[in-house]
């Protein structure tokens, strides 16, 4: 299990699910996919393979509901309409490389981050509901191994750093200001804001307390 979500409004979990046993731990063609279950009772209600296979990595949801899912081994951002059952193909793109974390602002792009080249993408969504032109956002300090990122206000997310480091991002224009506000084990992989604190999770089924406050 990758990316986790959790649709309060809808009472739905979201789950990237990814087989691993193929020959050197390669993810099973057919056995990757969106599963979703009930946020209440964990019952499971549906299972949306990922074309092709590949990584599963995150998941993003859009107002309307669409389900938007960074894929990573194969440098694309998928898309599963509300009541589609299989994801769609959305954009794929060299600069998605390594794509990871996934979430959406109040301007309704897409936003993406890179494991490997610590890049900041936005993909807008076009009036039709196809991917507008990848723009690459500059970042006010370097950004190393960026994975979960989740919004936690019109302009602004929350993004852990499998380096160790939770980090606020704040979007304007073309430019994100990119503030530490924590520090974690190396190997951190996911992130969620309770009040005022993030909770990092970090591999080895460990959740880590960053106190945060913002500016």
């Amino acid at each position: 299990m990758f990316g986790v979500l959790a649709d309060d409004k809808n009472g739905t979990l979201w789950v990237c699910s990814n087989s691993t046993g193929g020959r050197g731990g390669t993810p099973v063609v057919g056995q990757t996919a969106v599963r979703t279950f009930d946020l209440k009772s964990g019952a499971a209600k549906g299972t949306y393979p990922i074309p092709g296979g590949g990584i599963c990595n995150d998941i993003a949801l859009a107002a309307d509901g669409t389900a938007y899912i960074s894929e990573t081994s194969g440098n694309r951002v998928l898309r599963l309409r509300p009541g589609a059952t299989t994801p769609e193909v959305w954009i794929v793109d060299q600069q998605l490389a390594g794509v990871d974390g996934i979430s959406m602002l109040a301007d309704g792009a897409v936003y993406v981050n890179t494991y490997f080249a610590g890049l900041l993408l936005r993909i807008p969504v076009a009036a039709d509901g196809s991917a507008g032109p990848m723009v690459q956002l500059e970042t006010s300090i370097p950004i190393k191994n960026p994975d979960g990122l989740r919004a936690i206000g019109p302009r602004t997310f929350l993004q852990i750093e499998n380096a160790g480091r939770v980090t606020e991002i704040t979007v304007d224009g073309n430019r994100a200001d990119v503030r530490v506000v924590g520090e974690t084990p190396n190997g951190a992989t996911g992130v969620t804001l309770v009040g005022d604190t993030a909770l990092a999770l970090v591999s080895g089924a460990r959740a880590v307390v960053v106190p945060y406050r913002r500016q």
